[in-house]
């Protein structure tokens, strides 16, 4: 079984959490403009500077966002109050046992965020998401499950990248100089997916959904980077949540939904070649255990729609899922019961 952080830390963590939503809505210079491209609905930012007009990306449109917008001046206002609320809640949070991250990553990751990244569609994905539904579903990790790695995975979607004509400021490239990130060289000359650390080991990485050839490059213009396109990865990204790091005041990022980051889990496991990936086939399974257990008793109709989801889009998903889950009886058998 599992163990369940207390209800005061799981009701901290989302009253950080909302206190980060209500900022950023309130970061609002001009007037908030609805624009809808293919059917969707899109929120930005309209100001002036001088005679151009400029338009800042917001979010996508929902309920949630838009009563925040109507708001946005009395939020304007809280702006310093709430930043010391958080700084107690991030406190708390600690005392309670949350993992917390370094300071190296957690000040990278705000970095970051502060550029764009994931208010422009980055999805942190990996080992760094996982830790980050501790939070999200208010439970304890083993260390055995949440081991540290260096590397940080951010996926996103490369035509929602060129639909939202908007880009991240500072540019990356100028956020990973001051962390001393070099661009590392790949097959195609001039564009760079992977970014290393000339003082340390940590390695970031941008990818984005593949729907033909797997590894080839694509660009991601509101980021300026580019990203290798990988399988199954727009099942994974597909309606991503906001989440809370506990660094410092805390730092917005968003990552996918606990379920569907279970099922991915199952594919990706199924998929490393035997050998060398064995033990990193080992923790996908470990760590879509840990989350089937989790969601089966307190998200039964999410995890099950994921699942069918997953399901649906063709026989090699399935039989990667049922592979991996016919090494794993007891969550099979979680998994038929839902």
């Amino acid at each position: 079984m599992f163990e369940r952080h207390s209800s005061t830390a799981h009701a901290a963590y989302h009253d950080l959490l909302r206190s980060l939503q209500d900022d950023a809505a309130s970061d609002i210079r001009g007037t908030p403009t609805r624009v809808e491209r293919n059917g969707k609905t899109y929120w930005y930012d309209t100001y002036r500077i001088g005679s151009d007009v400029k338009k800042r990306y917001i979010g996508e449109d929902s309920t949630e966002l838009r009563g925040r917008l109507e708001r946005h001046k009395t939020l304007k206002a809280q702006q310093e109050e709430r930043r010391r609320s958080r700084t107690r809640l991030v406190r708390l949070l600690r005392a309670e046992g949350f993992l917390g991250l370094d300071a190296a990553t957690g000040s990278l990751l705000s970095a970051m965020a502060a550029s764009g990244v994931f208010r422009l569609g980055g999805t942190i994905v990996g080992t760094h998401a996982f830790r980050l539904y501790e939070g999200e579903l208010g439970i304890r990790f083993n260390m055995d499950m949440t081991a540290h790695t260096d590397d940080i995975d951010i996926a996103s979607f490369s035509r929602l990248s060129l639909a939202l004509e908007d880009a991240a400021s500072p540019p990356l490239e100028d956020v990973f100089r001051d962390f001393d990130f070099t661009a590392q060289p790949s097959l195609k000359a001039g564009h760079s997916w992977r970014w290393k650390q000339t003082r340390g080991d940590t390695l970031i990485e941008f990818l984005t959904p593949s729907f033909g050839d797997e590894e080839s490059l694509r660009e991601l213009p509101a980021l300026g980077v580019d990203a290798q396109g990988l399988h199954h990865l727009n099942y994974l990204i597909a309606e991503p949540i906001k989440a809370a790091v506990t660094y410092r005041s805390g730092v917005l990022v968003q990552i996918p939904q606990p379920e569907r980051y279970a099922i991915h889990k199952l594919i990706v496991a199924d998929r490393r070649r035997p050998g060398d990936d064995a033990l990193k086939s080992e923790k996908d399974r470990r760590q879509a255990a840990f989350l089937i257990d989790v969601l089966a008793h307190d998200r039964p109709d999410e995890l099950r729609d994921a699942y069918e989801d997953a399901l649906s889009r063709g026989p090699k998903w399935r039989s990667r899922i049922e592979a991996s889950l016919q090494r794993m009886p007891r969550r099979l058998e979680l998994m038929q019961r839902l």
